[in-house]
């Protein structure tokens, strides 16, 4: 006689797993690898520049070529993981990444700094992975919040990434910003390796070259434009020919896929009105706040001769951005509850409303220390809930084999809403300076913030365009 009783179903992994402890702080180191090598560079650019006898323009190739390889490869390999386990190709990316930094360490030319630098931007790819791995084995109520601090890594590594290393430059030198880096990476490594399991869930399929190759170049073209407009100028024929090229090039992109039985992106997925209306948002948040990590130091860095700053050293301008650092922490679980309760799209307009605010602050009251402190901690919230809902909106709309996926465009397109945002924000700071200081005007810089808090009022209309509640596709 059969037995009537229905078998149970098999355990998923966050119910085999003991806790969820120790896989999340291992996915948190690996990300905080990737977020903190951002901008660590950034405070030792002048101390590279004398070191190599360099010139401005190839010291920006420092940042740039970081910038290009992390976008292209946070599409690439967030699909790439989807497809063939998103555990091996998290560790096969840190891999590629930690070999960056120790290159980086070693450079005795700008030009082996310059290669090293994109080596690294593969390690990109850990957010998107990350967030893949924590939608697959945790348990389910865990996923928002734990998506939501995750997310915030982003922006805390970004922000500490300019406080930290004025000190080790000061007393063991730049290199050593590196070899700090490179052991942050070395126990992330080893961390998913020990704590994390292989992801079930795959999308199988081959990888679509044509699509890789034409996606790579227009991103590449476009982001190039971008970070090189200030510096060629906007209307000189190489920045106009590269956007020309980007859109040509997209456009012959988004033709193939349509076309290819195994695309590298899914164009209909991103027609889903969650991920359209969350990318868009993402591109214009990315804009909007971005201005806010690398003007803040800048504005404190200016000498009170000016008439405004501080004349804070880099260290100490990178202090204005703790308090940033600080509520983000503890917005972006915050906006992760809050998410599963209601739907992740009034934490998404909250974010924007916030972040407005902050930029208010800025605007109105940056003659004093403690209204910019006050303002970094506002626009902080803003952020937290920014990165925590943006995710997982997207996360909530596409099924698990395309996560990486679906995520790693959403990181792409905040990338590029921050480089056209930082780009433009430096050029109007730039346009008017203090007569006979060659110093920025005041004005320029509560210019910069009013058009920042703009952009986040756009972007709240965005996000009121989406989904109220949180769509989960099985």
């Amino acid at each position: 006689m059969t037995d009537s009783k229905t078998s149970p179903a098999p355990a998923t992994a966050a119910q085999r797993s003991p806790g969820i402890a120790a896989p999340f702080a291992a996915l948190l180191i690996a990300v905080l690898s990737f977020s903190l090598m951002q901008t660590m560079v950034v405070p030792a650019l002048p101390d590279l520049q004398r070191e190599f006898a360099a010139g401005t323009t190839a010291v920006s190739w420092v940042l740039s070529a970081f910038l290009l390889t992390a976008s292209v490869a946070t599409a690439l390999l967030g699909r790439v993981g989807d497809m063939f386990g998103k555990r091996r190709v998290l560790l096969a990316s840190l891999t590629v990444f930690a070999a960056g930094t120790l290159f980086a360490a070693l450079s005795d030319s700008v030009g082996m700094l310059i290669a090293a630098r994109a080596v690294q931007g593969v390690g990109s790819a850990a957010f998107p992975l990350a967030f893949g791995i924590v939608r697959e084995q945790f348990p389910r109520e865990r996923v928002p919040v734990a998506i939501g601090l995750i997310s915030s890594t982003f922006g805390i590594g970004f922000g500490v990434g300019l406080v930290i290393p004025g000190p080790i430059v000061d007393a063991l030198g730049w290199q050593w910003i590196f070899w700090f880096g490179l052991i942050v990476i070395v126990l992330g490594i080893a961390a998913v390796a020990a704590f994390t399991d292989e992801s079930r869930v795959r999308s199988p399929g081959r990888i679509d070259w044509a699509g890789a190759a034409l996606f790579s170049a227009g991103v590449t073209a476009l982001l190039l434009a971008i970070s090189q407009g200030t510096s060629w100028g906007w209307g000189s024929a190489a920045v106009v020919g590269l956007f020309a090229a980007a859109v040509v090039l997209l456009a012959v992109f988004v033709a193939v896929e349509q076309r290819t039985r195994e695309p590298l992106i899914d164009i209909e997925l991103l027609r889903r009105r969650a991920v359209a209306t969350s990318h868009v948002a993402a591109l214009i948040i990315g804009f909007g706040m971005y201005g806010a990590f690398t003007l803040v130091p800048l504005l404190a860095q200016t000498p009170s001769r000016a008439g405004y700053g501080f004349d804070a050293s880099v260290t100490g301008s990178g202090l204005f951005m703790v308090p940033m650092a600080a509520t983000m922490l503890i917005a972006s679980p915050l906006a992760g509850r809050l998410g599963a309760a209601v739907g992740f799209r009034l934490p998404l307009v909250l974010a924007c409303l916030v972040g407005m605010a902050g930029f208010a602050v800025y605007a109105a009251a940056h003659d004093t220390e403690w209204a910019v402190y006050a303002g970094s901690a506002v626009l902080g919230v803003g952020v937290g809930f920014a990165f925590a809902a943006l995710v997982n909106l997207v996360v909530g709309a596409v099924g698990p084999d395309r996560t990486g996926e679906a995520t790693g465009i959403n990181t792409i397109m905040r990338t590029i809403g921050g480089s056209l945002g930082a780009q433009i924000a430096a050029s109007v700071v730039a346009a008017e300076t203090v007569p006979g200081t060659g110093i920025p005007a005041e004005s320029g810089y509560t210019t910069a913030f009013v058009m920042s808090a703009a952009a986040l009022a756009v972007a709240a209309l965005a996000a009121l365009a989406g989904p109220g509640r949180r769509v989960t596709r099985p």
